[in-house]
């Protein structure tokens, strides 16, 4: 697996490229974790070229998704191949994960998403 991430109109485009599964599921979540400490937010999560997911691979997405999501950040997933959306489809993570069929399209929905107020400006 790789994960190769740049900036798009705002968001953190990560692209991962080969096979999420028991072996490389651990490293995906290590490196979000450090991208959601970093700051990211709103992540594009551009799978074009992820080629298999594994059950481990499901449990690595859902852990990163309820991360951000406990941050108050937004993510959207997209370019999945015919057999990683059938995966997500059976796993029913398809129905609770946004899916565009293109990386524009996934921008263009986090752009049409209400700002993001978890992040508190401090006063005194």
């Amino acid at each position: 697996m790789k994960i190769e991430t740049l900036t798009e109109r705002g968001a953190l485009v990560v692209v991962v490229t080969g096979r999420l599964d028991a072996v490389t599921a651990p490293a995906y979540v290590e490196r979000l974790r450090e991208e959601l400490a970093g700051g990211a937010r709103r992540l594009v999560m551009d799978c074009s070229g992820l080629e298999y997911v594994s059950s481990a691979g499901l449990r690595a997405i859902l852990l990163v998704s309820k991360d951000l999501t406990r941050i108050g950040g937004t993510e959207v997933y997209c370019g999945l191949q015919q057999q990683a959306m059938e995966i997500f489809k059976m796993s029913g993570f398809a129905s609770i994960i946004q899916i565009h069929d293109t990386r524009d399209a996934a921008l263009q929905s986090l752009s049409q998403a209400p700002p993001d107020f978890s992040q508190k400006q401090e006063t005194g």
